[in-house]
């Protein structure tokens, strides 16, 4: 998400996010009268089953956001901390245990026993129960907190490490000599009334872990990735997923798309940086499995307008295929196609959101979230003509009562996919199409959809 909306009220975030994008939306952004005119959709598609959903737990109530996985777990973050659930069995997952620990979106990347969590909200101190302070005040904890997982029943506080704008994203990298890791922090500066978060903010925030002691962990480095200034819209990066047996990774930087050298974790260096008139907030990326192309997604409205409607149209708040022309770091982006949505929603909030590839081996399949869009699956296997094969979306349009969904986040994991629903909670999907199908025989041990493995059937 691409400002950190006051729980409860998330519409609050497209005027902050407006503004950060440097993208005038009043008059595009107006409800929509597509749905008065003609029958809205199915609420699924016949090749998709939803098999579980999970309401949120009682401590944890606020806005949900990200997912990682390990082993038979999920970690599902929220602003007010993060859930560990139980998916041994997908079609009946339990929550293990719940972790009260405010700090504003909540964005979470796991390896082994350790599980790193972004704070974007500044707090009186470090640990999970300081209070709220104001954004105007210096001393205002933000950046990222690291908690021991072994125990998933008692997860347990360790550290933090600040980070000058917070962390709205993290991403996690591994090291080349298995002693240490780095965490990329993503943040942007949203205003000149942020103390901690002056513009220009061109830059990330790298840290180092220890492995076998990551209470010592720290702050290596914030390089500039936009030396000689990027696209007016942009003041820093709000995602970055990296490839790491390639070596390469892409960035979602407010309004810029960049490809980056990361054979040196450490030190990561900007090759290539692409811009899109259509393209109002460069949102998250996803390689494909070949690493021949990169989808980058579009956040127009920051996640709190309507963006999928007839009025708005298939080019923005939209997918973008780019290849890449080249080997590694060394490639050129070349833009193929966009792919947006045509199930119109109206008024609702609904653009481009975090997704992952189906692992189909040879083959390009992408699910993704769409906010009250639901949930897509969709083949790139022609980046040029990319369609939606699936969908997954409560609708109250359609059957009176339901609640409607909302999802931030959907990935593919060890034979399901699981959204992370802003309001509704977790809900599981089950993927019945014979071109899928071979992505059940790859198993995963651990999965953070920004630190991309390089799968194989069998395994991840």
């Amino acid at each position: 998400m691409s400002a950190p909306p006051t729980p409860g009220r998330r519409l609050a975030r497209t005027a902050a996010l407006s503004a950060a994008a440097g993208t005038l939306l009043v008059g595009l952004l107006s409800p929509a009268s597509a749905y008065a005119d003609e029958a809205p959709a199915d609420e699924i598609s016949s090749n998709v089953t939803h098999v579980a959903h999970v309401p949120k737990p009682d401590a944890v109530r606020s806005t949900n956001s990200d997912l990682a996985f390990t082993g038979d777990y999920a970690i599902g973050g929220n602003y007010d901390g993060f859930v560990v659930y139980d998916i041994s069995e997908p079609e009946d997952p339990k929550v293990v245990s719940e972790v009260l620990c405010p700090g504003g979106q909540g964005d979470v990347s796991v390896s082994g026993d350790l599980l790193y969590f972004s704070v974007d909200y500044p707090r009186a101190g470090t640990e999970c129960g300081a209070a709220s302070v104001p954004t105007t005040d210096p001393e205002g904890f933000e950046g990222i907190r690291i908690f021991d997982i072994s125990d998933k029943a008692n997860p347990q506080y360790v550290a933090a490490v600040a980070t000058d704008c917070g962390s709205h994203t993290n991403t996690l990298v591994p090291g080349e000599d298995g002693e240490h890791e780095y965490v990329y922090v993503s943040s942007y500066s949203p205003s000149e009334r942020f103390p901690n978060c002056q513009p220009p903010h061109d830059k990330i925030s790298i840290i180092e872990v220890p492995v076998d002691d990551p209470a010592s962990a720290e702050l290596v480095d914030a390089p500039v990735l936009f030396p000689e200034g990027g696209n007016t819209g942009t003041s820093g990066c709000h995602d970055i997923t990296v490839f790491p047996s390639r070596d390469i990774a892409a960035g979602a930087c407010m309004g810029d798309g960049i490809l980056m050298d990361i054979s040196d974790p450490a030190a990561p260096v900007v090759t290539e940086v692409v811009q899109d008139t259509n393209f109002a907030f460069w949102h998250s990326a996803t390689f494909t499995n070949d690493g021949r192309n990169v989808v980058f997604t579009d956040e127009l409205g920051g996640g709190g307008a309507p963006t999928c409607t007839e009025e708005i149209g298939p080019e923005r708040g939209a997918d973008a295929v780019y290849s890449l022309d080249g080997d590694g770091a060394e490639a050129d982006l070349s833009f193929q196609s966009y792919f947006k949505i045509d199930r119109h929603q109206g008024g609702e909030v609904c653009v481009a959101h975090n997704g992952s590839l189906i692992p189909v081996p040879g083959q390009d399949f992408f699910v993704q979230s769409w906010y009250t869009g639901g949930v897509s699956v969709i083949d790139f296997n022609d980046a040029a003509n990319p369609e939606e094969i699936g969908y997954f979306d409560i609708d109250s349009r359609v059957e009176d009562g339901v609640q409607d969904n909302d999802s931030w986040s959907a990935y593919y994991y060890n034979g399901y996919v699981y959204s992370s629903d802003i309001e509704r909670g977790i809900d599981v999907l089950k993927l019945d199409d014979p071109r899928l199908r071979a992505a059940e025989r790859v198993r995963m041990d651990e999965f953070n959809p920004q630190s991309q493995p390089e799968y194989r059937p069998g395994r991840g």
